[in-house]
This record gives structure tokens, sequence and C-alpha cells, in this order.
């Protein structure tokens, strides 16, 4: 595994490209985050493909993988946001470029499906990105939102301080990793598999049955993903509830699967599918205090050197 590095953190006036490396786009909802990213000071870059539709794919593999590739290598283009998730990375990945990424060093952004292009980053280019917000709905950049990316992608401002809630007390301290509970699992086996040696798991979804959520909790525990870890963070777990089984809940599963590690465990932290979802800088060092609840980044995800 390559030694990390911290992209570059962009500058105000930025240009800023919006990539669709995964599923298709609503058009309304590209154009509200267009908008939010021009009102707090940048340019926006998009090409004319950005809505192209296969499908549950934002276009074929091809147009996808070549779509990022051409932001990462062009010297005009400061950070790359990913627009939406859903699915498609993992069929991209094996067209990307590492030493490319390593030499752009540029901010990667994006959550959900893009959880496979941070943690393929984070092994093959040593890079750092920054889980955070997207364009998938109106409204994603609005607020404090948009203003905490922009922090993230700068640099700027003190290191972010996240309140949960204590499920197991304990303090750790540790690199983040992880995202999506889904793409964590699907990563197993692959040449990008999660690596959370000392690290702070990160996790969260939606829409997924709890028999679905304790499955993959499972599968990453029956791995070791959990053995060497130092800490769970976990974020929102999004409409995740099956009346069919009431007595079965996500924060059960929290506590069966993670309550006897003997590391602190938050859950209830602001990144995920839900309403707020604060950026953290992938591979990024964070300290977790299980005791009072929080997370507290100890680095930025960017360099402004």
């Amino acid at each position: 595994m390559p030694s990390l590095r911290r992209p570059r953190a962009i500058r105000p006036g930025a240009r800023i490209a919006l990539a669709a490396p995964a599923g298709p786009l609503d058009p309304d909802a590209l154009e509200s985050g267009r908008v939010a990213i021009e009102r707090l000071g940048f340019e926006v870059v998009a090409r004319d493909d950005i809505l192209d539709r296969d499908g549950y794919l934002a276009g074929s593999d091809q147009r996808r993988a070549a779509e990022l590739m051409e932001f990462v290598r062009d010297p005009d283009i400061d950070a790359i946001v990913c627009a939406r998730g859903g699915y498609g990375c993992h069929r991209i990945v094996p067209a990307l470029e590492a030493k490319a990424f390593r030499a752009a060093a540029k901010p990667l952004v994006g959550y959900s499906d893009i959880t496979t292009l941070l943690l393929w980053q984070r092994r093959h280019a040593g890079l750092l990105g920054i889980h955070g917000p997207m364009l998938e709905k109106k409204g994603s950049l609005d607020g404090e939102t948009g203003s905490a990316l922009i922090r993230a992608l700068q640099g700027t401002g003190p290191h972010p301080r996240y309140a949960g809630e204590t499920r197991v007390s304990g303090w750790a301290e540790g690199r983040l990793v992880g995202g999506s509970l889904t793409v964590c699992a699907a990563s197993l086996g692959t040449p990008w598999e999660i690596d959370t040696r000392d690290a702070i798991v990160m996790l969260e979804d939606v829409t997924e049955f709890p028999y679905r959520i304790d499955r993959m909790l499972q599968q990453l525990r029956a791995a070791g993903k959990f053995d060497h870890a130092t800490g769970i963070a976990l974020g929102g777990f999004t409409d995740c509830d099956d009346e069919r089984y009431p007595d079965w809940t996500v924060e059960r599963l929290f506590d069966e699967v993670f309550g006897r590690l003997g590391i602190p465990v938050v859950s209830g932290l602001p990144f995920g599918h839900g309403a707020v979802n604060l950026p953290w800088p992938f591979a990024g060092r964070a300290a977790l205090d299980g005791a009072r609840g929080e997370l507290e980044m100890l680095e930025s995800a960017v360099t402004t050197r």
C-alpha cells in the first residue's frame, strides 16, 4: 500500500468538476447543486454527457471512467465532487489509473457507492479523500452542509467535532475508514478491500432491513474486520426498520455485534443518507470519545502547503 498523501486544498474561485461515476442523475438536483457551489464562490465544470443514462447507470462504463480520468488529468480542475452514488463504481475501477490520481493529488468527494472509489484511492493511490455530501437531492449542499464541505476542501477552520450517542465508553484514535456498509461488505475479496487495522470504522446505510444489516455486519466480523479496529463510529441508518420484526432494530444489532469488542462505539453521528451529511477525511486521523459520544477530527483531508 502506498504511503499516505493528502490532496491539495482548493482556493477561493477554484474550478470544481462534477462527475457521475455511478447512477444516473436527476437534472433538477444537479442544477440545484451547481448553483449552490457557485454561490459559495467556485466555478463548476461538467461534461455535456453527465446526464447520460443506461438503466441504473449514468451512461456506459467507458463514459463514466473516461469522465473521471479526464478530470483527474486536467490541470485546470482543482477538485472533483461526485454528483450521485447508486451503483456503478465497482464496474469502472479496473479502468482507473492510480499513478495519475496520486500525481494529481486532487480532493475527491462522495459517499454511498463512491465508498468504492475512496477505498480504491486509499489502497492504490495512497490518497486521502473526503466522505461527504453530493448532489443527489435538491438542497443537498445548502446551509451548513455546503459550508462544511467547502471548509473541508479548503482545509480552513478548526477541526470538526461531531456529536453522537454513546454505546460503549472508551477512548480511541485511528484513521477513519468505511462509509456505506453495503459497499464495505462488497469490497471483501477485491483489490480495494477495506483495511481496518488500527482504524476507527465508520459505517452508515439506507433502506436496508435489519436482517440484511445483520448479514453484512456478520460478514465483516467473520472476515476479521473488527478484530484490530480501535473504535466504531456509526452514522445514519436511514429507513432501515422492518415492521415485520419490530424487536430487531439496528440499535440491537449494534449492541450485539459491537458491544463485546472492548473498543468505544458511538452511533447517531451526522453522516450518511439522512438529512445531515457532514464531511469527514477518509483515511484522516481522528479521536473517538465513547463516554462523551463524540468524534473529533485530528487532521484535515487536504494540505495547504
